[in-house]
């Protein structure tokens, strides 16, 4: 028997008849640690001990829970050698270097990174085993830079540059073998950092770069009430760390069975899956190839980018899309100073091997240093929570996913042809000369008419000019087009009835057609409520706005006592139209509702948020939802609009004025009106898209009441889906439609305190993370068919002290 084999035995017979080595908190060189020996870590959370995993035999020395009875795993150190009897022992030595013997061989060391003097082996409350000199704080060596598959709270996922150390994660074989699978997840060392999935040697998954929020690939991965994230770029270090805001535990890990990277926590007496990755098919790694776009919702999900048409059409019709997308009109360098980009939003930026960072660039400096360079493809900014830094690639782009809510923009380089530029020098220099000729016989007359108009729009909206929009102390410029009465009368056919799209509160809406363009006209009726205040209120207001899920203002026109909106045409009329038909109802299903549900979520972010100005709609409804040819959805109706200042959160009005059914508590009642009383307006509307019935004039079975008091009485007796359009019931995604049910209850709550903001909705509606419980709803009735509430029979405005409210009923 060696030396060594002897000291064993001795150690043991100590440990036996004394009780002296059985939970001891660390080891020192004279007292080694033996297979049925543990260290306990300082507070009693995890130990260091040796174990046997599921049926093997094999003894590893690993770091488990010690509070919970399910014994889990979080590191181990002989992963690729292990030991086949119970006569390991770990020793530590005078220096601090760590040796795991069996039979007098060593199957595994580690090196500290200094000697020490009075080495001491020490397992944290964390689950970090260290090495220090006595009792100084430094760590000599620390389990934490070497992980196996596990990711705790505190622990640095990612580069320590200094040292060349990468700190992965390597899936075990299987539940039996902790030795190291092929499934592996990494912090990669591009200029623009960001996380592979491995699977072998083919990228399976990747997060996308760090936007200052989280990801862009993982938008669920953000601060929330459970975990705060921090990611470190500089150039000592790089890596991604969790932290958690509560006493719970909580691993994350790739996991070889099933192909995912998985968050877990502790509940009660089982690990719950809090969320995982990939989430869907889209977050396949070039599942779509170059220039193309991934988005679930679509059918197929691969779509070439606006610009770009499949490389192999023959392969995009067979659902083969590996060969990706190429320009519609290729790039020449020759003529980079023609080149324009393209803003594609809401997008997982491409994957970025071939990129380019820097912090101090402002946007515009971005897109400058991109256009300069012909080898540049794309911008964007690489911080978006603080609106700072550039980042741009270079070659192709690939990887791309749409999200239906949340992700980024990025700015693609374009052809001029498909900016609306015009197309080669021959045509520019004949616009050129025709135009010289044109402006220096018309430039008096056109500034002439220009300021005769802005002059008599100035007078009108002096005139009509309330104390609401006095006290902004200036006049607004509108900066819009402005049509003559002739040209409107014209486009609509002298607004025949056979152009007439429906009527509104406050006038009728005329199909029409300008200069080739399908475009829509609110005429505003002489006697309707929204007088030259709302007019001038929806023309200001919208012509400050832009983005795809607001309706787009052409123009407007103001002539005697006409007053009139030149809007794009939306072919699919409004979202009322199709929820409210039980057979206009089945033409959209789930995967197109819940389109509709994010694309509304993220104009309302824009208005609240996001737009230069800070802007609560107050009357937010199906029937002001416009769609598109592709059933893109548009709020439209900006009549009742009101503008925040920069520090305002709440405003107040004796004026209230709305849609009975959609309007929050505390401004029906006391005429309080914030962004969150927008977010129950959506909240409300949520409940519509899902159900296919009306907020108001519900009759279930043999009560009668509103859909709010429905909804809740389900949700609290178990039965939420059964709120689902009866239309929906094939939908294979019920997960999605139980969320979007949730979080339109948390959206309608009584106080405007406990509402959500729409920027912590789009992250409910786009993640798997846990949703709080919702409280009480507002306007929560179960009453007769007397009650105030109950439908009228027809359409009614009323206007009584100071209060306007639309009262809804079917078609």
């Amino acid at each position: 028997m060696g030396l060594l084999s002897s000291i064993l035995v001795v150690a043991n017979l100590l440990c036996f008849l004394f009780k002296i080595c059985y939970g001891v908190d660390s080891i020192s060189p004279s007292q080694p640690l033996s297979d049925g020996n543990i260290i306990v870590s300082t507070e009693g959370k995890f130990v260091l001990g040796f174990f046997s995993p599921g049926s093997s035999k094999n003894r590893y020395l690993g770091i488990w829970y010690q509070s919970i009875p399910v014994q889990t795993v979080v590191w181990v150190a002989n992963r690729v050698s292990p030991i086949n009897d119970s006569s390991g022992i770990l020793m530590i030595n005078s220096t601090g270097n760590l040796n795991l013997i069996h039979n007098d061989s060593v199957v595994w060391s580690a090196s500290t990174l200094k000697e020490a003097q009075s080495p001491l082996l020490q397992l944290l409350d964390t689950g970090n085993l260290v090495v220090t000199d006595g009792n100084s704080g430094d760590y000599l060596w620390q389990s934490f830079d070497y992980p196996s598959d596990t990711i705790l709270a505190g622990m640095k996922h990612g580069w320590d540059l200094k040292r060349r150390l990468n700190r992965r994660l390597i899936a075990w074989k299987n539940w039996d073998d902790p030795s190291p699978g092929n499934f592996i997840f990494e912090m990669t060392l591009h200029n623009y950092p960001e996380a592979y999935l491995w699977q072998g040697s083919t990228i399976y998954f990747r997060t996308g770069p760090w936007n200052g929020y989280g990801f862009s690939g993982s938008p669920g991965l953000k601060s929330n009430p459970v975990f705060a994230f921090e990611f470190v770029y500089n150039q000592d270090e790089i890596y991604f760390m969790y932290t958690l805001k509560q006493a719970l535990l909580s691993r994350a890990l790739p996991n070889q069975t099933n192909s995912m990277f998985q968050r877990f926590t502790w509940t009660e007496q089982s690990w719950k899956l809090y969320a995982s990755l990939p989430i869907d098919r889209c977050d396949t790694y070039a599942l779509c190839g170059v220039y193309a776009r991934c988005l679930v919702t679509d059918s197929p999900v691969c779509q070439c980018l606006k610009g770009f048409k499949p490389k192999s059409e023959k392969g995009w019709d067979s659902m083969d899309w590996s060969q990706g997308c190429v320009r519609s009109k290729p790039l020449s360098c020759e003529d980079k100073s023609t080149h324009g980009f393209l803003t594609f939003p809401g997008l997982k930026l491409p994957d970025t091997t071939h990129s380019w960072v820097n912090t101090s660039m402002n946007l515009k400096e971005c897109r400058a240093e991109c256009l300069n360079n012909c080898s540049c493809m794309a911008y964007t900014n690489s911080d978006i929570k603080e609106g700072t830094g550039c980042a741009i690639w270079f070659g192709d782009l690939v990887d791309i996913k749409q999200f239906p809510a949340g992700g980024q923009d990025l700015y693609i380089r374009m052809h001029p042809s498909e900016l609306g530029m015009e197309d080669g020098h021959k045509k520019k220099i004949t616009v050129l000369v025709v135009c010289s000729v044109v402006i220096a016989s018309g430039m008096l007359l056109a500034s002439y008419l220009i300021l005769r108009i802005r002059k008599n729009l100035k007078e009108k909206m002096e005139r009509s000019r309330t104390t609401g929009h006095s006290s902004r102390g200036k006049e607004e410029d509108m900066e819009l087009p402005m049509f003559d009465l002739s040209t409107i009368s014209r486009a609509t056919d002298d607004f025949s009835l056979n152009n007439k799209l429906g009527e509104g509160g406050f006038g009728p809406v005329y199909k029409g057609v300008l200069d080739g363009q399908e475009i829509a006209v609110k005429r505003l009726s002489r006697s309707s409520g929204q007088g030259q205040n709302e007019f001038k209120n929806e023309v200001i207001l919208i012509a400050k706005l832009q983005h795809r899920n607001l309706v787009k203002l052409l123009g407007c026109c103001i002539e005697g006592e006409e007053k009139m909106l030149v809007y794009e045409y939306m072919p699919n009329k409004s979202l009322d139209f199709f929820i409210f038909d039980e057979t206009k109802g089945k033409a959209v299903d789930w995967s197109k509702r819940f389109q509709i549900i994010c694309g509304i979520a993220r104009g309302l972010l824009y208005l609240h948020q996001d737009s230069r100005l800070r802007i609560v709609h107050r009357d937010l409804k199906a029937s002001n939802i416009l769609l598109d040819s592709e059933m893109n959805p548009k709020i439209s109706d900006f009549g009742m609009a009101r503008i925040f200042g920069g520090d305002q959160t709440e405003g107040n009005t004796n004026r209230v004025v709305g849609t009975y059914g959609y309007m929050a508590p505390e401004y029906a009642f006391d005429g309080l009106y914030s962004t969150k009383s927008d977010v129950f307006s959506f909240g409300i509307l949520l409940m519509e898209i899902v159900s296919g019935k009306k907020s108001r004039g519900l009759y279930h079975q043999d009560q009668k009441g509103n859909l709010i008091g429905h909804a809740w009485r389900l949700w609290k007796e178990g039965r939420p889906l059964e709120l689902m359009d009866a239309c929906l019931t094939d939908s294979n995604n019920l997960s999605e439609v139980l969320r979007c049910i949730h979080v339109s209850l948390l959206c309608v709550q009584q106080r405007a305190d406990d509402r959500p903001s729409l920027s912590t909705v789009l992250l409910m509606l786009g993640s798997e993370s846990v949703l709080p419980q919702p409280k009480e709803p507002g306007f929560f009735i179960d009453k007769g068919p007397h009650d105030a509430n109950s439908s009228s029979s027809k359409n009614e405005s009323s206007s009584t002290n100071e209060v306007t409210i639309t009262l809804l009923d079917p078609r």
